[in-house]
This record gives structure tokens, C-alpha cells and sequence, in this order.
């Protein structure tokens, strides 16, 4: 058993290390991203995540890293995510939630902060959104049917999905011009009001998934048919937003 990293800040000046002791100077930037990133880190729970910015030679030899990643797995740190500056200002297009997303809650640990003054096109972020709500809604229906009135793989598709969705509402805020919180429920609410939906379903399903709060097996499917409605609800008015 590996103790838990209590603050991610703590393995800063290692991580750094590690990385330039393989990469030299192919590697451009380190940042930390998603909860480990903000106030809703929950030390052993929550995941820690890495982007490590490479030239385009050093992401020809991500294999020298091998190492180096297996001894931080061992201490519950993500497998890093590799890119290189080129491809994210070429597909800004294509993942603009995915970036909104880091531009709100990342730490710049090693290197060059180019996400900073990052701009997107609000009918690119309108249609990944679009398409990610709709996406997610077919995939809930067709886990309600081949869940078969099971309430257990029914709670594990809402723990699954709802960190989704949370990513998305940032983006349907940024669509809005809503100023985005930094705290998860602040984000949820900050849609319900935006968007006229049930925060409630959205808050319950966090908490269930954080172990927070306990339904029973008619609980469970009843806030399952809930979130289907609230889902099309949002996949229409992200269709309309298009005009």
C-alpha cells in the first residue's frame, strides 16, 4: 500500500525532474489538470493527472518515460497525457470542451503557458456540445434497457457519466458567457439557472457516486428516468442555440 499524495504541489520538483531527466529540452511544458487541480481534490480518491508538452521529436520517443511512469503509478498519479504544442493549436476546432475544461482548471508546473489566452469559436464549442449531450443521451437509454431494471449498473452508469456532463456544463457556460466556477456544484447550478434544468439530479448523482449518499433500488431508477429527461432537454436547447 503507497501513501496517498495529501497535495499534489508536493511532487512538483520530482515530477519536473523525472520528465527533464529523460526529455531534456523536448520537453516544452508540465501542467496538473482536472480535480487535482481545484478544491474538489479528495486525496486517495481522486485521480492526479499530468499533461506533458513534448516537441514533435520527443513524442517520437515517449517510450523513454516507461519507467518513469510506472514509478509514479505505483503512488496513484494517471498515466500522463502526451501532446505536443502543434497538435493542440490545430485542434482547438475539433476539442474545444476538452480545452475549455483544462483552461479552467489547470497548474502550470514546468515550462510554457500557452493555454492561457486561448480563444474559441462559440459554434465549435456549440457543436461538440451538441454532439457530446446527444451522444450520452442514446448511450443512457440504451443502458436503462440493458440494464434490465438492475438498480446496481444503473447507479454505476450515472457515477460514470455525470463527470462527463460536468465538463460539458463548462462549456454551455462559456457558450453563455457565464463566468465559470471553480467548485463542481457551483458549476452545476450555474447551468440549472442558465439552462432552466434540475440541479437536484445532477447534485445527487455527485454525491452518489462520492459515496455520499445512499438510494435504494426504486430511488435509483426513478432519478435514472429523471437524468434521461434533463439530458433531452439539454441536447434540444443545444440544438437550438444554433439557430
Amino acid at each position: 500500500m503507497f501513501a496517498k499524495v495529501t497535495n499534489p504541489e508536493d511532487i512538483f520538483t520530482e515530477i519536473v525532474f523525472d520528465y527533464k531527466s529523460v526529455f531534456g529540452t523536448d520537453l516544452i511544458s508540465i501542467f496538473l489538470y482536472g480535480s487535482a487541480a481545484g478544491p474538489d481534490y479528495r486525496p486517495g480518491k481522486s485521480d492526479i493527472n499530468f499533461m506533458i508538452i513534448l516537441s514533435e521529436k520527443g513524442s517520437e520517443h515517449v517510450d523513454r518515460a516507461f519507467g518513469i511512469i510506472k514509478k509514479w503509478r505505483r503512488k496513484r498519479v494517471a498515466i500522463p497525457l502526451f501532446l505536443t504544442e502543434q497538435y493542440i493549436r490545430t485542434s482547438t476546432d475539433i476539442f474545444p470542451v476538452e480545452y475549455i475544461n483544462f483552461q479552467q482548471r489547470n497548474v502550470l508546473v514546468f515550462g510554457k503557458d500557452f493555454f492561457k489566452d486561448m480563444s474559441f469559436k462559440k459554434e465549435h464549442v456549440r457543436l461538440q456540445c451538441e454532439r457530446e449531450i446527444k451522444g450520452k443521451l442514446v448511450l443512457l437509454q440504451q443502458a436503462f434497457v440493458e440494464a434490465g431494471g438492475k438498480s446496481s449498473r444503473l447507479k454505476a452508469v450515472m457515477c460514470q457519466s455525470v463527470t462527463a456532463f460536468i465538463s460539458i456544463f463548462h462549456a454551455l457556460l462559456y457558450l453563455k458567457n457565464v463566468k465559470i466556477p471553480t467548485k463542481q456544484r457551483d458549476v452545476i447550478q450555474a447551468v440549472a439557472e442558465t439552462y432552466d434544468i434540475k440541479a437536484d439530479i445532477f447534485k445527487n448523482i455527485a454525491r452518489l457516486k462520492e459515496g455520499r449518499l445512499k438510494l435504494n433500488a426504486a430511488e435509483i431508477k426513478g432519478v435514472f428516468r429523471e437524468y434521461i429527461k434533463v439530458v433531452k432537454n439539454l441536447a434540444i436547447q443545444a440544438d437550438q442555440l444554433g439557430g
